[in-house]
């Protein structure tokens, strides 16, 4: 049975746990991977885990949020780039992430911590949305309704199994269309 290395820093400890989750939701879905399997990765008892979360959503959450500081950390790549290309990074980012979406989608009915994440995200989405938008000059009574389209359109991209031809045109086709407003 593996064993906690005696004397490991607590937060080190985390991070590995946060590390193989985020491996194993990636790989192999959220809903098919147990606790055991995530201790096993792990490399440490089965109950451990819980020493450091307190449910299985706990795990999603700070993996969502190793996540989104990743990309957060990336984005600042393509932050001054057009909106098109902005688009394109937000799209090819989240499609790699294609099962923790759906994950938080399903898992928001039914936890109230995944549901106060998604919200976050979503604002955080929005707001940067908006900053894009602004940049590029729209600007106006209409812009949070423009937000809403394009979080809702990548939303839509990510639950659709479309090829890389068709998401450059949609986001081409946004971006276009935005500046134009």
């Amino acid at each position: 049975m593996p064993a906690n290395r005696p004397g490991q820093d607590r937060e080190e400890k985390r991070l590995e746990l946060i590390t193989a989750a985020r491996r194993l939701f990636i790989e192999d879905g959220y809903e098919a991977t147990p606790m055991s399997a995530l201790a096993k990765a792990a490399g440490v008892a089965g109950n451990t885990i819980y020493w450091y979360f307190g449910d299985k959503d706990d795990v999603l959450v700070a993996v969502l949020d190793a996540v989104l500081g990743d990309a957060m950390a990336d984005y600042q790549r393509v932050a001054a780039q057009p909106l098109e290309e902005q688009l394109l990074w937000v799209v090819d980012t989240l499609q790699q992430m294609r099962r923790l979406v759906a994950t938080v989608h399903s898992r928001a009915a039914r936890s109230p911590a995944v549901d106060e994440w998604h919200t976050g995200f979503h604002l955080m989405a929005e707001s940067l949305f908006r900053s894009a938008l602004e940049q590029a000059g729209l600007t106006g009574p209409d812009v949070d309704s423009v937000v809403k389209i394009g979080v809702f359109t990548v939303e839509g991209m990510l639950s659709h199994d479309l090829d890389e031809a068709d998401r450059q045109a949609i986001c081409h086709r946004l971006a276009h269309q935005w500046t134009r407003l």
